[in-house]
């Protein structure tokens, strides 16, 4: 648990707070999907829910400490263990965003793939428009490593597609958990 935040797995209870972020990400165009019913993510999060545990791919819920309310989620969704790198995803609610959620998941997730699943590498991949998530991993210490051009159609336009990363030793200089 982190001062702003906490993370856990998700629950069935968790589905409407899922929809929001949905049409969250529908509404900065980095997601365009047929919409879904509150049935279809009730299933969903009961999935979610009893899923067998992955130590190396997982989502959980980002719950705020100070209201107990669901304000995000974070994951690890892609990964290989064998090379050393995986790659994850975050996502704020728009109510919640700017209060500091993302960051400090964004961390707690990094130490744990990279200090107890030993990982070397993380990458993300972020829509070239979305400001607000490139300069939260700049500012976790990413660094950008390419530019996939036009990868994505959304909203009747192509977008390029930035990947970022930031190695083990990177993180552990900026993150470090002595002061």
């Amino acid at each position: 648990m982190g001062k702003r935040v906490r993370l856990r797995g998700i629950e069935p209870g968790d589905a409407p707070s899922f929809a929001r972020f949905a049409e969250d990400e529908e509404g900065l165009g980095d997601l365009i999907s047929p919409p879904r019913s509150a049935e279809a993510y009730r299933v969903w999060a009961s999935e979610r829910a009893t899923a067998k545990p992955d130590r190396d791919r997982f989502q959980l819920a980002v719950e705020a400490v100070d209201t107990g309310k669901t304000v995000g989620a974070v994951g690890s969704h892609q990964a290989d263990a064998r090379a050393g790198w995986f790659e994850y995803g975050i996502t704020i609610g728009a109510e919640h965003r700017r209060r500091g959620y993302a960051t400090e998941a964004a961390v707690m997730l990094l130490r744990f793939m990279f200090e107890e699943n030993r990982y070397h590498k993380c990458q993300v991949r972020i829509f070239a428009n979305n400001d607000a998530s490139l300069a939260l991993h700049r500012q976790l210490g990413f660094v950008e490593e390419g530019r996939l051009r036009e990868l994505v159609y959304l909203s009747g336009r192509r977008h390029d597609v930035v990947m970022m990363g930031m190695l083990a030793d990177e993180f552990a200089q900026l993150h470090s958990t002595t002061a």
